[in-house]
């Protein structure tokens, strides 16, 4: 093998992928935008939602619950009437509408247990399945005081102490930041690689290649360098400039062994997409393989969904894919601090998986070039 044409030809490679202004575009968007896009809109507790009131008592216990509902966890409330709750609803105006029914304090003091409904636009499911249970918490709260004149809660005999680990503040956009990464250096690279191959399809310069003195592992080593080193350099970036600089989300473990497992995954991910390039016949074909792909190995690779929550059939399959071992290496080494004695297992599958890969591709490739 001549190193010198690997080499030249992955300068060739760049040098096309920087004259097409969208791949370039798409790139610089999927590191740096879209990152910060997806942790700034990961749900992390309940803000401002909107609520209504229906207040048929009038009383103090009423008044109390209904000045409890304040920011940044809800609007102010909106006290309305009956006939105002469902065409409100409907319109979309509030999320919650509660309804506390005539001589609701007289009950309490009764002894009684008074209903108080409670209605809920679970069309927003959110804050629907987040502010349900806050707002029965401050109910049961206002309730008890008024009673008690007291807000102490009921001894245990037990006392949970909870210590967050890795996230101690809970914040989802820690997590959704490093799972965009992940997506990003998937999707790009097969993106990036099976692009270049039609590319060179549809311009007709395959079959400049195949006249001259190179052999169809030069090539795809080629494109396979070219693209993996675009990826990675955007990979770091993302990881030093917007994940640790921009969004304030702490790395524990180095990125260096982060950067060298990204590597094994970006070899295996760009041989995924000479081997989809190699069956599509033009672009739109590629775009639809890669969708056929690319999500099942997204979805099921465990950052979007546990793998504890899939079936055991899908799980042993998904072992025989790289992204499994990457996504657990990648929250291990920059959540949890991991070192290489703890990685070495998902480092040994993605090399094992890359190695099969790219013979799959190669012999797929000199097909494709005959």
């Amino acid at each position: 093998m001549n190193w010198r044409h690997v080499y030249h030809l992955g300068l060739k490679e760049l040098s096309g992928l920087f004259q097409e202004t969208v791949l370039v575009v798409l790139i610089v968007y999927s590191f740096t935008l879209d990152i910060y896009t997806t942790a700034k809109a990961q749900p992390e507790t309940l803000n401002a939602a909107p609520i209504a009131v229906v207040d048929e008592d009038r009383s103090q216990a009423s008044t109390m619950i209904v000045s409890a509902f304040y920011p940044p966890y809800f609007v102010a409330p909106r006290l309305i009437d009956a006939a105002e709750m469902d065409a409100r609803m409907d319109a979309g105006l509030d999320t919650f509408s509660l309804v506390i029914p005539a001589g609701f304090q007289a009950d309490l003091l009764a002894g009684k247990t008074p209903d108080i409904q409670l209605n809920v636009d679970a069309t927003r499911m959110t804050q629907a399945f987040t502010g349900s249970s806050y707002v029965q918490q401050i109910v049961t709260s206002e309730v008890t005081e008024f009673l008690n004149h007291t807000r102490t809660a009921s001894s245990s005999p037990v006392e949970i102490v909870i210590r967050s680990r890795f996230n101690p503040t809970l914040d989802a956009g820690w997590f959704g930041s490093i799972q965009s990464v992940i997506l990003s250096i998937t999707m790009l690279s097969i993106i990036l690689t099976g692009a270049a191959l039609i590319r060179e399809r549809e311009h007709g310069t395959v079959e400049h290649l195949l006249v001259m003195p190179v052999r169809p592992i030069e090539i795809m080593l080629a494109k396979i360098w070219a693209m993996a080193a675009v990826v990675l350099v955007g990979a770091a970036v993302a990881i030093l400039v917007v994940v640790q600089l921009l969004l304030g989300v702490p790395i524990i473990g180095s990125v260096w062994l982060f950067l060298a497992g990204t590597l094994l995954m970006l070899f295996a991910s760009t041989c995924m997409g000479i081997f989809l390039a190699t069956m599509a016949g033009s672009m739109p074909q590629f775009g639809l393989l890669l969708m056929l792909v690319l999500l099942p190995l997204q979805v099921l690779s465990g950052g979007m969904t546990p793998a504890e929550n899939m079936p055991a059939a899908v799980r042993f399959v998904m072992q025989f894919t790289p992204n499994p071992h990457f996504v657990s290496l990648s929250q291990a080494v920059l959540f949890r601090g991991a070192g290489l004695a703890e990685v070495w297992p998902q480092l040994v599958a993605m090399a094992v998986i890359t190695v099969a890969l790219f013979a799959l591709a190669l012999g797929r490739f000199r097909s494709f070039l005959r």
